[in-house]
């Protein structure tokens, strides 16, 4: 019987050592497709490096920083996103009554915590360990990681974080007190990037859910090509005007 190939090692970083070549994470053989390393820190420098290279962290309590880079990578492209019609008729309503308001960055510890808590399908626990909520917290007076947050009748009931270089987005997670509400907040930052021409949002893992509402798998290779040329566009300022509504409700491809 011909034995399989036996799994590469995976590499350790040092504080401040670069990343190992995306290509060389560990593949569909391996025991954790899309592995890349493993060690170093989770400062602001090596944030920042991680994601121009289309690498993000990702692991559990007890675990060392891990680090990915997936092939395939799930993305959206904002001009191809589903807005369902029950939802859109839910947001136009609310926005009519004046109850639902989008807001950047008020409260971005609150949505990253909010995260942190949020239960999800086939997870015993969060991979968004208080190490995590730090990191990502500095990253965010650093002006890299930014909140979508959904607000209705005055009360923050669902929103996402994102991290944006340039003109990519990287989405990281999302959570919900309210139906919908995270989808919501998906929608403004759809508005938001289709108002700024910002081209791409990093999903990072494949999933139903997402694939439902436009987003798409692609290579490895086709990722970081188009991550690369959109980390070359001027980035936005992240607040967000009612008027980018009508990048949704007011094109040919939304609904009625």
């Amino acid at each position: 019987m011909t034995q399989p190939p036996p799994t590469r090692p995976l590499p350790w970083l040092e504080p401040g050592q670069p990343f190992p070549p995306i290509h060389e994470a560990w593949g569909a053989g391996d025991p954790a497709p899309g592995l890349l390393a493993a060690g170093g820190t989770l400062d602001v420098p090596t944030l920042i490096s991680a994601y121009s290279q289309g690498i993000f962290p990702w692991y559990s309590a007890g675990q060392p920083v891990l680090w990915w880079s997936t092939d395939p990578r799930m993305v959206l492209d904002p001009w191809r996103f589903r807005l369902h019609h029950s939802l859109a008729k839910e947001m136009r309503a609310l926005l009519r009554q004046q109850r639902l308001h989008i807001r950047m960055d008020h409260h971005f510890g609150r949505v990253i915590r909010a995260c942190a808590h949020t239960p999800r399908n086939g997870q015993s626990g969060t991979w968004i360990l208080p190490p995590m909520i730090d990191a990502y917290v500095r990253l965010h007076r650093a002006g890299i990681a930014h909140s979508v947050e959904t607000w209705i009748d005055g009360e923050l009931v669902g929103g996402l974080y994102c991290i944006n270089l340039g003109g990519m987005v990287f989405g990281e997670s999302m959570f919900n007190r309210r139906s919908n509400a995270s989808k919501m907040a998906l929608a403004a930052l759809v508005a938001f990037c289709r108002a700024h021409r910002l081209p791409l949002i990093d999903c990072q893992q494949e999933t139903p859910h997402l694939g439902s509402m436009g987003a798409c798998t692609i290579a490895r290779d086709e990722f970081s090509r188009r991550s690369r040329q959109a980390q070359r566009l001027a980035a936005p300022i992240w607040t967000f005007d009612p008027v980018y509504w009508t990048e949704l409700f007011d094109s040919p491809a939304a609904p009625a």
